[in-house]
This record gives structure tokens, sequence and C-alpha cells, in this order.
């Protein structure tokens, strides 16, 4: 069996991008955290993936939900990510949010954002695969935030 620390060690140095998730519930309300696997999955059709721990605030959400959003933050929004990955109440309380095609709340100032519509769910160990295809995105112009043992690095660093 491999140990569990060595293969945390050994995952922590393959840097990855941080996004910002979010998605509405039955109630119109928004949720959101920040999640780090995420990433393409196909051109044609254009599909993503999340993974999504079960024990995770958005798991629920997501399992009743038609669309999430994927937010990809840029380096200076540490912060945010900070905040959707440790507050659960108040996420959004104060940020500009705009709202797309889906409704899920696309956050300002990001590196790119990407509202899906929700194809397929896979158990995957104690996470929920989420497979989204991509109906509507943006980008802008500016270096993303990464994530990478263990720590936040925006890319110039």
């Amino acid at each position: 069996m491999l140990d569990p620390d060595l293969f945390r060690g050994v995952l922590g140095r393959f840097p990855s991008g941080v996004t910002v998730v979010t998605a509405r519930d039955d109630a119109g309300r928004d949720h959101g955290m920040t999640v780090s696997s995420f990433c393409s999955l196909s051109l044609v059709p254009p599909l993503v993936l999340i993974c999504v721990e079960k024990a995770a605030s958005l798991h629920d959400v997501l399992g009743g939900a038609a669309h999430f959003a994927a937010n990809v933050l840029a380096g200076d929004q540490e912060p945010l990510s900070r905040r959707f990955a440790e507050l659960d109440d108040g996420r959004f309380d104060g940020l500009a949010v705009a709202r797309g095609l889906t409704g899920c709340a696309l956050l300002a100032g990001t590196v790119a954002s990407l509202e899906c519509a929700i194809r397929d769910r896979h158990p995957g160990g104690d996470h929920t695969i989420v497979v989204g295809e991509v109906i509507a995105a943006e980008v802008r112009d500016a270096r993303p935030l990464l994530y990478y043992r263990g720590e936040y690095s925006p890319m110039d660093r």
C-alpha cells in the first residue's frame, strides 16, 4: 500500500491552476469553493472536469445542479482562493459577481471563466468527478495563480 504522505508529496509537485467553482442551489442561492482539481477533457465536444470531495459543502449542490462555473484565478487573487477554501458562510458577501448564461456566479478579475452544463457524475474514491460541457467562456489577459507543494504562487515568481 502506498504511503498517503508520500502520495500527497508526489502530487504536490505537479503545479496546478486554482479555480473557484460556483453553482446555484434549487432556491437560487450561490455556492462556491476553491478547486484545484480542474482540467480539460475534450475539445469536441468542449468538456472539462472537476473533482469535488464528497465531504465538501459544494458536493451536494453539484449533485442536484444543472450547471457550474469555473473561475480561473489570477495571480493576485490568492485572498479570494483562501476565502472560498476556508469560509463556509458568507463566501460571496461583498463580492462583485456577474451572471452569464447559466446564472452561476462569475467572479471579477479572473484569468478566465467557463460556464458548464453538467453532463456526467462519476464516483472517484472520496471524490466525485463532475464532467461539464462548456457552453460559454471568457478569457482575460492576466497571469494565473498556481498551487505548488502546498503553497500559492503567482506564475511570475
